[in-house]
């Protein structure tokens, strides 16, 4: 006899391993970590001894599921106001209450509320991208579940980093900290395409191929993000993150919602994970992912329930009925993603979208003892048909609920036995979570009358570059500048014309910025209206360093479309002070020095200043970026031959307030 750890017996098993066993009246041996056998109670009894022999009652044994993608510690978000627009739930509510509220004490205790509903939910495993991420890691591992955590880096200053450089930073420290962790798979976690840019998502696939690791993303959530990138690109977001070489890393791809055939077998072709969120699609109207296809050219879908904030909950039961109920609905079908393969999705399938079925999403010999059981002696999950054994999937996905869950292994260790959880003493986290919530509430409440929750409620505000680096002179006669761009000297790369009619509108609180509504019309050669834009733009004042010649500006900075009269946003906005300027602007992109900057020369009609102003600006995500386009500003204006014309550091507003009566 061969001793090992426990025995579990007197159970159904669905392994889920290639040949789809299920076995009645079957047994499991699991030594330390590691399941050793699975077979009929008689051989497994036969072969191994245990002093923890488990009668578990005819429960079902299942691997423990797999939730592919989420936001854990966002538990403590969940609720915060639903039913609005993404873009107003985002900018307006969560990302104002992370700037506030993030921090590693929020990570671990949102954390330790994400696991135990989990566990009670019978997942095992999930996969988390978020901030401070080694926080999550942290609370996760001593609570005894397995992640594959993901630290996240993004284009602009997030709770746990400054820049992105610092992002990337934190990434590599933290995979370095937790590889060949038992239970934490670590890896890096560019945000999206259209929260980076080329720069960042080639540094995170060097790191997650240096280190080889998952590199964990959202792609193509959304429409809008499909149609910016056919209209910036004239391609699609796969394409295009394929060219910059991401598929070559083991990418998890959230979401996935609006591809296309060929989109797929790009994906399937480089092995990547898909993660399917129905709730969450559903919940934001983001679409309906093409599943079904998916799976019928062969690539690894996992199932996920996204953040807590976004769905609301963390619920695998919930997720495995929504999507093959959803794929029946959408194709018309009700034989398409039949209950077997949404169970394997979330289960074994899942883990090789994981890029981990060596290890999980199975119960067979030699993979880790990753388990849940389910009472099906319920209600609701009765009768039971007994002459197709198959019909086992049916009960677990159209009639099982996450409370059907009774016991969870992980790594052969109990995180639950009879319903209680072992490794968590719930009582004290809620009490702390619903404190935080009371803290969140006052803030909110506090900042009800917020600029820029205004801004964002009224739709499609996006922030801009965190650091914008400019000079501002004064120019007697323009004539030599203009002289010198046209010269051919320098490389343009496009040029515009535009008449600009501001309306900048101040408030009493200086910290909620201005805001400015622009109308922009493009003259064209023959001096006529060729097109009219209008916007919306909230700055912070912040001047962050002076440098020779110029000033960086680090503000906060946020645009949105003005699809209502200038009359409409003054009453909306009610500002303490309005300043109306029109000016006549030429501009020029230009590459100097391999370097990108604006040019602008202006002349403000209204109210009329004296002279010309030459502008050479540009904008930036990165600190260390800014810096260098400082230094060749300064550069440039040499070049122009006009380093010793009168600076004037005031933006136009301040100018023409401080202009004498």
């Amino acid at each position: 006899m061969i001793e090992v750890d426990k025995i579990l017996t007197n159970s159904i098993i669905v392994t889920m391993d290639n040949d789809y066993r299920i076995l009645p009246g079957g047994a499991l041996a699991v030594d330390d970590d590691t399941i050793v056998a699975v077979g009929p109670e008689g051989d497994v009894l036969g072969s191994y001894s245990a002093p923890e022999v488990i009668d578990c009652g005819g429960r079902i044994i299942i691997p423990g599921l797999i939730n592919a993608h989420t936001h854990a510690a966002m538990t403590l978000l969940r609720g915060l106001e639903d039913d609005r627009r993404l873009d107003v739930w985002l900018l307006a509510y969560i990302m104002p209450v992370e700037r506030e509220f993030v921090n590693p004490v929020f990570c671990r205790l949102g954390t330790q509320l994400a696991c135990a509903e989990m566990i009670r939910g019978g997942v095992t495993c999930f996969t988390d991208m978020y901030y401070f991420e080694d926080a999550v890691a942290a609370a996760t591992a001593e609570i005894g579940m397995r992640a594959v955590c993901s630290q996240t880096v993004l284009k602009f200053p997030a709770p746990d980093a400054d820049s992105f450089e610092d992002s990337l930073d934190a990434a590599r420290e933290f995979i370095q900290r937790w590889s060949d962790h038992p239970l934490i798979v670590p890896s890096v976690a560019p945000h999206a395409a259209y929260t980076t840019t080329p720069e960042i998502l080639k540094a995170c696939i060097d790191l997650a191929i240096e280190f080889d690791v998952p590199l964990h993303t959202h792609i193509s959530e959304t429409l809008q993000e499909v149609e910016q990138w056919r209209e910036l690109y004239d391609m699609p977001v796969i394409p295009w993150v394929k060219k910059l070489g991401l598929l070559e890393a083991k990418v998890i791809a959230a979401h996935c919602v609006h591809i296309d055939d060929g989109e797929i077998h790009t994906l399937e072709h480089a092995g990547v994970g898909v993660v399917h969120n129905p709730s969450s699609n559903l919940k934001l109207a983001s679409g309906f992912a093409p599943v079904t296809e998916m799976l019928a050219t062969g690539l690894n879908v996992g199932l996920a329930t996204d953040g807590p904030a976004s769905n609301n909950d963390l619920d695998m039961f919930e997720e495995m009925r929504l999507a093959t109920f959803i794929a029946k609905a959408v194709t018309g079908d009700p034989t398409v993603l039949p209950a077997r393969q949404v169970f394997e999705m979330a289960t074994s399938m899942g883990a090789k979208a994981l890029h981990l079925s060596h290890l999980i999403g199975s119960l067979e010999p030699g993979k880790r003892a990753d388990l849940t059981m389910v009472d099906m002696q319920t209600t609701h999950n009765l009768p039971h048909f007994d002459r197709d054994p198959g019909a086992i999937y049916s009960r677990l996905v159209y009639t099982s609920k996450s409370n059907d869950v009774t016991d969870v292994m992980v790594n052969g260790k109990w995180l639950m036995r009879e319903r209680k959880l072992l490794t968590l003493d719930e009582i004290p986290l809620l009490e702390a979570v619903a404190d935080i919530a009371k803290r969140i509430d006052a803030f909110l409440i506090e900042r009800e009358e917020s600029v820029l929750s205004k801004l964002v409620a009224i739709g499609g505000a996006r922030q801009e570059e965190s650091y914008e680096v400019q000079i501002k002179v004064r120019l007697p006669d323009p004539a030599p500048v203009l002289d010198k761009l046209n010269s051919g000297v320098f490389e343009i790369i496009r040029t515009a014309h535009y008449l600009e009619y501001d309306n900048y509108f101040s408030f009493s609180d200086p910290d909620q910025g201005r805001l400015r509504y622009r109308e922009d019309d493009f003259i064209d050669e023959r001096g006529n209206v060729s097109n009219v834009r209008y916007r919306l733009t909230l700055t912070g004042p912040a001047v962050e360093g002076e440098y020779p010649n110029s000033v960086l500006l680090s503000r906060s900075r946020f645009i949105a479309p003005a699809k209502q009269s200038s009359r409409f946003y003054r009453e909306y906005f009610n500002p303490h002070d309005e300043i109306e300027i029109h000016k006549d602007r030429l501009r020029w992109l230009l590459r100097f020095q391999g370097v990108e900057l604006f040019v602008n020369i202006d002349r403000v009609l209204k109210p009329e200043l004296d002279g010309w102003f030459l502008e050479i600006k540009s904008r930036t995500w990165s600190r260390r970026d800014a810096e260098l386009k400082a230094e060749k500003i300064s550069e440039l204006l040499h070049a122009l031959e006009v380093e010793d014309a009168e600076a004037v550091p005031q933006e136009y507003p301040v100018l023409v307030s401080e202009k004498p009566a």
